[in-house]
């Protein structure tokens, strides 16, 4: 059973020619925008192998020589896939470490006996604890030492790192603001380690990579200067997530805004990326401005909106002046004029803009994006979330439900953790005083329940897990709140399903792998309605990484279905969504459903329902906006991106991306 397909989803075909150069000079000329070596690597695991492949040259070239070789070493999410390949070649290949010193690059402050988690005990379970290292060789900062001694403290862990002769390596990731190491915006060039305050943004991103909800405030961390000083620096991003902040970081002035940015004055970093964190560097998503393109429709309308937007012109008013003068003149070539280009992708996008997402009846569909046939179809819906349903797609779905379609509305989690404890302390209240008004408080079962809840919030400490029951409670206001949006979508509560597949209940943000178990689930429903249109999301920027899994879960089963020659599975279309947390780019979206103001509104209504998901949501990212606000600001900019263009100007769109079963 695959159950790793989304990784494999692939948007625009990238020519290996952008990121794999024959020779220096191609190189020179791909990379003239960027500022510091960066190498782009086709999958994660194709990097992590050569990365953790010259480590290794360069531990045994130490060894031979009889000295040691020093690692700096972080704990982001990306450096996770090195440390386990690290590991792999000592267990698989005898490659050996008693040479290796190992210094930690930064550590949470303040730590107690009761603290969540720590920098330190994330590199020993990933890496140290691993492998053959003499434990006297590895250094962490203490997140215990009173804040008097913290000065001192940082200026000796510096001194002993020099004792060794300084860092031969530092393994590091980047942060969403381009931090490095934890140095936040704002660390200057010549910062030694230190003390710092952790933003926002840094902390919920550490806490990502612990699994736990709260961390220290501060941290102890090796400054920029020291970082520096390192004789070769390795910053590892992967995922699509990264891929704005790697642009910055790569290709845009060196400031102490973006800490990374300054790698590049380091004589020997390289960046070492996938095709998706690379994303938005320009050789790959601007190409012509570098070099000569391979094109493909994708890659010609990516270059004319790009043109449009630069040049603020709608495409029936580009002219061959403009193309010349901005690097397009290939495309003048290879169609003969301005013109000819223009009416092409003129057609391609209008050909994306449907009203009837589930096809129209008795209509030509040679250029609609869903066919006409069969009518009515069967769909099924499925929310990773109990909101991701109407967040993403609320405008659609209720059109086809409006247009006669039998909907399917499929919640793959419970979502029970995304439940603050005020919102099940307000129900709680509610079930006493039922029972007090309705049962005349004879009810013991549900009054020593109540207690015994009231009590465990009440002593419930930051970073604590909830017990099954208040998991159950907060699952159940969730439920509460799904049917009361399809109900108010007019889907039927018998087509509203809950999954709960085993992988997210597990009580706290780290969720379990997904399993056979889960995809079997998601089988049975398809098996079931046997639907001619699937929706799933394909809003893999997710940072809990639940969105993923739901979307690998019901692949999986797609795919075993395919497997078994499913009669069904022939005649049905799968449309990927996004919308919660990013939107599809122009050039890759196939189905654009516009909606009026009075849509939008109903959509927003529908997205109210869910009131545990508005203001004290636990889960609300690093977006300040509310899901409702940023999905009216996505839909609206998709709308307002296709007026610029110069087609029909709408209140708002969603947006679609068909995935055809590998």
């Amino acid at each position: 059973m695959r159950t790793n397909l989304s990784s494999q989803i692939t948007l625009n075909r990238v020519s290996t020619k952008y990121y794999k150069p024959e020779n220096a000079v191609e190189r020179s000329v791909l990379t003239r925008f960027e500022k510091v070596p960066t190498d782009i690597y086709e999958s994660v695991d194709e990097g992590v192998c050569h990365i953790a492949n010259e480590i290794a040259g360069k531990i045994q070239d130490r060894q031979r020589e009889g000295k040691f070789f020093v690692i700096g070493a972080g704990t982001g999410a990306s450096l996770r896939p090195l440390y386990a390949e690290l590991v792999r070649k000592h267990k698989d290949e005898g490659l050996s470490f008693r040479n290796v010193v190992v210094f930690n690059l930064y550590e949470y402050y303040p730590l107690t006996p009761e603290s969540a988690g720590s920098s330190f005990s994330q590199l020993k379970d990933l890496f140290v604890d691993q492998i053959d290292i003499d434990k006297q060789n590895v250094f962490t900062i203490d997140g215990s030492i009173p804040q008097e001694s913290v000065f001192e403290y940082c200026r000796l862990y510096e001194q002993r790192l020099q004792t060794f002769g300084g860092m031969d390596i530092a393994l590091m990731g980047i942060g969403r603001e381009g931090n490095i190491a934890m140095n936040e915006p704002g660390s200057n060039l010549n910062s030694p380690t230190r003390l710092i305050l952790m933003n926002a943004t840094s902390r919920t991103e550490a806490g990502h990579n612990l699994g736990v909800d709260n961390l220290p405030p501060c941290s102890i961390t090796m400054g920029v200067s020291t970082l520096m000083g390192a004789r070769k620096i390795y910053l590892l991003a992967w995922g699509e997530n990264k891929a704005d902040i790697i642009q910055k970081a790569v290709e845009e002035k060196a400031s102490d805004a973006l800490p990374a940015s300054y790698l590049q004055m380091h004589n020997n970093a390289n960046v070492c990326i996938d095709l998706s964190a690379a994303a938005h560097l320009t050789r790959i998503q601007r190409p012509w401005l570098v070099t000569n393109c391979e094109w493909n429709d994708k890659l010609i309308r990516s270059a004319i909106v790009w043109l449009c937007l630069r040049l603020k012109k709608p495409i029936l008013k580009l002219t061959n002046k403009d193309y010349n003068e901005n690097g397009l003149s290939e495309l003048l070539a290879l169609y003969g004029s301005a013109y000819n280009v223009n009416i092409k992708i003129f057609n391609d996008l209008q050909h994306t803009i449907t009203g009837w997402p589930g096809g129209k009846p008795n209509a030509d569909d040679t250029y609609r994006p869903e066919r006409a046939k069969p009518f009515p179809k069967r769909v099924v819906v499925f929310s990773p979330h109990p909101d991701d349903d109407v967040i993403s797609m609320g405008g659609t779905l209720r059109r086809l439900v409006q247009q006669g379609h039998e909907v399917h509305v499929a919640y793959q989690t419970s979502g029970n953790i995304a439940v603050g404890d005020e919102e099940a302390i307000r129900f709680m209240h509610f079930i006493n005083g039922f029972n007090q008004l309705f049962d005349g408080n004879n009810n013991e079962v549900i009054r020593n329940k109540y207690s015994e809840i009231k009590e465990f919030l009440a002593n419930k400490k930051e970073g604590d897990m909830d017990n099954r029951d208040i998991l159950t409670i907060k699952g159940l206001i969730r439920r509460g709140e799904a049917r009361t949006s399809c109900t108010f979508n007019q889907i039927p509560l018998s087509r509203c399903h809950f999954l709960d597949l085993p992988f997210y209940e597990t009580g706290k943000i780290e969720k379990n792998p997904i399993s056979e178990a889960d995809v079997d689930i998601v089988l049975k429903l398809l098996r079931d309605v046997q639907p001619h249109q699937i929706y799933v999301a394909g809003d893999l920027a997710d940072p809990h990484g639940t969105h993923r899994v739901c979307t690998d879960a019901v692949f999986a089963a797609v795919d075993v279905e395919k497997d078994n020659n499913a009669e069904w599975l022939k005649e049905c279309r799968i449309w990927m969504y996004r919308g919660a947390w990013a939107e599809w780019e122009i050039e890759n979206i196939e189905m654009a459903v516009p909606f009026s103001p009075e849509e939008l509104r109903a959509k927003r209504n529908s997205i109210l329902k869910h009131q545990s998901q508005m203001e004290s949501a636990p889960f609300l990212g690093n977006d300040e906006r509310l899901f409702w606000q940023r999905s009216e600001d996505r839909n609206r900019g998709t709308a307002s991106l296709y007026d610029q263009l110069g087609l029909a100007c709408y209140e708002a769109m969603e947006a679609f991306v068909e995935y055809k079963p590998l």
